[in-house]
């Protein structure tokens, strides 16, 4: 059944094709039988055949990774055990014995070289967005069968953090899998919790316990997961108890699910929106003094970024907009999370300070200035403009918000057509955004791939390439909050909220762990005792 497609038509009402949707397949609920309601669209069953979250989040059920990321985003032992950097260029992954794929056969490390190889050297676009994770590997070889060894091109000290976003596939005897036999589903195996049982792309995902898990045993028997893309329509199947879970429910309905009986918990994303400036130009559009006149780009002065930033009040964006379910925000990922600074904390409105900082920038009467963004795109982003504008008002910035369409944003976005506007950026590890987001622009890397506002400091790109060089562990995390300390001093960018990542669970479920990444899996939810 297309759920959206029948909605659209307006044949049924919103009731009666939950009840269509959530029987269809379903008998009387086992104790041991978890039913979910996803936003995420699993259009492949190729785990290597797009590194979207909807694919990670549901495909993490039947495959693994040697290395995965805990809830704070450390390193933590998956199908490896353990794993050291033997010189400059070369890695040693000692991999975890006795673990078997779901048909039976024994997990080995010539499925991690036949993996690799596979995304490296098999994969073509449109699938292969895996390979960026395996860019910085020269070669791949098995010494036994519980030892691999990976030569890098050049010195690749987060190889591991790579490797995390690798699901394992077995080595199969007629080469290398294609993505259309994996989706056909004949002989899809992993070595993970839950075996494959059906799947319709778009709309199922039927899993049944892995009995042989090398692992703590599954707390499920089955677990479906059906794909419903209305954020309505989750909430109102959780609160009709049709299923267990629901993901992605909005702020505004969470209380109404708690006055239903059901509980929510929610967990800062490892992500950031903030307001970005175009530093690249001498004159920039939507900016003049107060009589409309057009003036030099303001954003250039230090001065007048630090202004704006300190007359922004975030705990109106949190309380009111996001109903709670956001966090404040002074960098890239919440505190507390791998690579943060401790020593920066999101700060209250301090409107008579903002304002002699800007009149000793030479702007005692503020400016105007034209403030865009989508409308849609993020929890929280269309209203966000609203009340910025508001509370730049009070300091003698008269901000004009425009939110339109995201394809229409990112159109005009890269085309240089606005002076400061609203952007996101998340990511695996925290140096991601500081160096898609921060580091100067150049095409030939890579870097500054998300800085459409040109911001250039040398002393801080010096900074991140020699932090990037500190393998991953604590003593990386260290370098990147001292960096993190040092940029934001320089104000490139206002940071404003992480939203939160919100699930709802009924009575059937006793508690749910959720990941900042915005993983939905049946291995966060613990069931109730019967």
């Amino acid at each position: 059944m297309n759920f959206t497609t029948r909605v659209r038509a307006g044949s049924l009402s919103v009731a009666s094709v939950l009840i269509a949707l959530f029987t269809a397949g379903f008998t009387t609920a086992a104790a041991q039988d978890l039913r979910i309601a996803t936003s995420y669209k699993l259009m492949t069953l190729d785990p290597h055949f797009s590194t979207l979250n909807e694919n990670s989040s549901l495909l993490s059920h039947i495959f693994e990774r040697l290395v995965y990321q805990d809830e704070k985003l450390a390193l933590q032992p998956g199908l490896a055990t353990s794993w050291k950097r033997v010189s400059d260029t070369r890695w040693e992954f000692k991999l975890r014995e006795n673990v078997r794929f779901h048909d039976g056969s024994p997990f080995t490390a010539d499925d991690v070289v036949y993996t690799i190889e596979r995304i490296r050297n098999f994969l073509k676009p449109p699938s292969g967005g895996f390979q960026a994770y395996t860019k910085g590997i020269a070669s791949v070889s098995a010494t036994d069968p519980t030892t691999v060894v990976i030569e890098t091109v050049g010195s690749q000290p987060t190889l591991p953090l790579a490797l995390s976003a690798i699901f394992i596939l077995p080595r199969g005897t007629d080469g290398f899998a294609t993505t259309e036999k994996l989706n056909a589903g004949t002989s899809l195996v992993g070595t993970g919790p839950y075996k494959f049982k059906a799947w319709r792309s778009g709309e199922t995902l039927d899993l049944t316990r892995n009995d042989d898990y090398w692992g703590q045993r599954p707390a499920w028997s089955n677990v479906s997961f059906r794909i419903v893309e209305s954020p309505a329509a989750r909430v109102a199947a959780l609160s009709a108890g049709d299923v267990d879970i629901a993901d992605f429910v909005p702020a505004r309905d969470v209380e109404t699910l708690k006055q239903r009986g059901a509980k929510v918990e929610s967990v800062p994303a490892a992500r950031l929106n903030f307001f970005q400036f175009e530093l690249g130009k001498e004159a920039v559009p939507g900016v003049t003094d107060k009589s409309d006149k057009a003036i030099a780009n303001p954003f250039l002065d230090a001065r007048v970024r630090k202004a704006l930033a300190m007359a922004v009040d975030r705990n109106v964006i949190v309380d009111k907009i996001l109903s709670g379910y956001g966090t404040a925000a002074a960098q890239f990922f919440p505190n507390g999370l791998a690579g943060t600074s401790p020593n920066l904390a999101p700060q209250p409105a301090r409107y008579e300070e903002a304002k002699a900082l800007l009149a000793e920038a030479g702007f005692p009467n503020g400016f105007k200035v034209v403030l865009n963004g989508p409308a849609g795109r993020y929890p929280g982003d269309g209203e966000s403009l609203q009340a910025v504008a508001q509370s730049w008002a009070r300091i003698g910035v008269a901000a004009r918000p425009v939110g339109v369409p995201f394809s229409v944003f990112n159109t005009k976005r890269a085309a240089g057509e606005y002076s400061i506007w609203y952007g996101g950026c998340s990511g695996e590890a925290v140096d991601v955004c500081l160096e898609a987001v921060l580091k100067s622009p150049d095409n030939a890397t890579g870097a500054g791939a998300l800085n459409f506002g040109q911001y250039r400091n040398p002393a801080y790109d010096e900074m991140l390439d020699k932090a990037r060089t500190v393998d991953a562990g604590p003593e990386r995390d260290k370098a990147l909050a001292e960096l993190t300390d040092f940029v934001m001093g320089d104000e490139p960018i206002i940071p404003l909220y992480h939203f939160h990542h919100i699930s709802g669970y009924g009575p059937r479920v006793t508690g749910y762990l959720m990941h900042p990444r915005g993983w939905t899996t049946a291995m966060q939810a613990k069931p109730a005792a019967n």
